[in-house]
């Protein structure tokens, strides 16, 4: 799938011009298609979408916000590129939001929730398609957090999720990860299930921080080659 694919997906949706063209741009980078560090054009862009300059700037500015563009005053925008450093200290930020989120969320589960978040595992055992996998391990986590009823705290998580989803999408490709987080993930929604909340948050921050230390290690040895 290319830019033009995705541009036109997206422009069949009933939403704002500018969110549209960040959803296209967002999958654009988060599938490889926009490179890190890659310019990312205006004009080019306004063209391949059939729109003014004035609605990709805007959807510049929600991607900037999501950390996965800069943009420069005189330089335009390019594809953020995440460091080591900075990989680090969303996994930290995420392993205490997320376990706050599971404690909040465990009391309140339902059969609905467990059910769900067991049917998306089971789409994620028939697939090796890291993009699908990336979205699927999002989906798996936003089901079990959702019944905490925090809508700024989910916001907050899932814009931490896109911010290194690119990367785990490589992670998911390049090295010995599926196997490993799926059989996390099923023990994750087994302690669910028992609404035993200390080993949910216990397996939980193990498969954020051991994630998350796979990843550092990733961006430091890309670093080193460069």
């Amino acid at each position: 799938m290319n830019l033009n694919e995705l541009a036109a997906n997206v422009l069949q949706q009933q939403r704002s011009t500018p969110d549209l063209i960040a959803d296209a741009l967002r999958e654009a980078i988060l599938r490889g298609i926009f490179e890190e560090g890659q310019s990312l054009r205006q004009d080019e862009i306004a063209t391949q979408f059939g729109v003014s300059r004035i609605p990709v700037r805007e959807a510049l500015k929600h991607l900037e916000a999501e950390g996965l563009v800069t943009l420069h005053l005189n330089r335009g925008a390019m594809v953020s590129v995440l460091t080591a450093a900075e990989a680090q200290e969303i996994c930290e930020i995420r392993s205490a939001l997320e376990v706050k989120a599971m404690q909040l969320a465990i009391p309140k589960l339902n059969t609905s929730d467990l059910e769900k978040a067991a049917v998306v595992l089971e789409a994620s055992d028939q697939t090796s398609d890291a993009g699908v996998l990336a979205k699927l391990n999002w989906e798996f986590h936003a089901t079990l957090y959702a019944s905490a009823e925090r809508p700024r705290l989910l916001t907050m998580i899932k814009n931490l999720h896109v911010n290194i989803d690119r990367y785990v999408r490589l992670q998911m490709a390049q090295m010995d990860y599926q196997e490993r987080s799926q059989k996390e993930h099923y023990q994750l929604l087994n302690a669910c299930r028992q609404q035993d909340t200390k080993a949910a948050v216990r397996l939980l921050k193990r498969h954020i921080d051991t994630a998350g230390e796979q990843l550092v290690t990733y961006l430091l040895q890309k670093a080193q080659k460069r």
